[in-house]
């Protein structure tokens, strides 16, 4: 019987990698997002790729009870979720005072709410089975407090505690969990942020892919993507804070 992978955000960036990636590795999908024109095609494409079952669920999932929503649609289908990628998500670029109050808000809810919801509803299901995935993406934001992403670094650090909280809650189950962390990847998410302060040196979705392979084959809780970003999350625990809080500014200022 052929697994089936949920990818939420699935229209672009990360999401729309790893729904090629699965299909392309014998997985069937549901592909999730706000763009039901993108999703479409995508799954157009996968299917002529692949020749996976791809099921489109064009939902936005900032609004309220949209989890709850997308896990009765799913379960109406007739749908058995075996791997959950919780990829939705986006980041403010902004001073706190100054930040969309409604935006902000609406980050927390989709980078932290919807990701927990989203676990907590599928999980049961893959336990009692014994067989599943959640892989939760988190970030490098997620080591340390960063001045001008405030809310978003935040949410990401509830993504990797959480995440790596329910790795040791259900090890020794069948489910595997694993908080992925990248640093900058080449994916719209700076156009998102307004604001490209990346720099040159970003790390590519396939490199990101199999980061994640790895990590999941060895059982790993989380996982830093690329070496130089690995050894900045595990320095960033060992600086006093203020310098690290103005070096973590100075990283994210805009680069002209």
């Amino acid at each position: 019987m052929t697994d089936t992978a949920l990818v939420t955000g699935a229209s672009t960036g990360i999401g729309k990698a790893f729904a090629r990636q699965l299909a392309h590795d014998g997985l069937d999908l549901v592909i999730v997002a706000r763009s039901a024109d993108k999703l479409e095609a995508l799954a157009d494409e996968i299917r002529s790729e692949t020749g996976r079952r791809v099921t489109v669920l064009a939902r936005d999932l900032g609004v309220q009870d949209a989890s709850a929503h997308l896990v009765d649609d799913v379960a109406s289908a007739g749908i058995t979720v075996d791997l959950l990628l919780n990829n939705a998500g986006f980041g403010l670029h902004s001073p706190v005072a100054t930040s969309d109050p409604d935006r902000l808000a609406a980050m927390v809810q989709l980078n932290c709410g919807v990701l927990t919801e989203l676990t907590q509803r599928f999980l049961p299901g893959m336990l009692k089975r014994r067989h599943g995935t959640i892989l939760n993406v988190a970030s490098t934001a997620s080591f340390q407090p960063i001045p001008t992403m405030a809310a978003y670094a935040a949410s990401k650090a509830y993504v990797l505690s959480f995440t790596e909280a329910l790795w040791h809650e259900v090890a020794g189950q069948g489910v595997r969990v694993l908080a992925l962390c990248p640093g900058p990847t080449d994916t719209p998410f700076f156009e998102v942020a307004g604001e490209d302060f990346s720099g040159a040196g970003k790390r590519t979705t396939d490199q990101l892919i199999a980061t994640a392979k790895r990590a999941l084959a060895q059982g790993r809780p989380s996982v830093v993507d690329g070496l130089p970003n690995a050894l900045l999350a595990r320095t960033a625990r060992f600086v006093p804070k203020r310098p690290a809080l103005w070096g973590a500014k100075r990283y994210v200022a805009p680069r002209s």
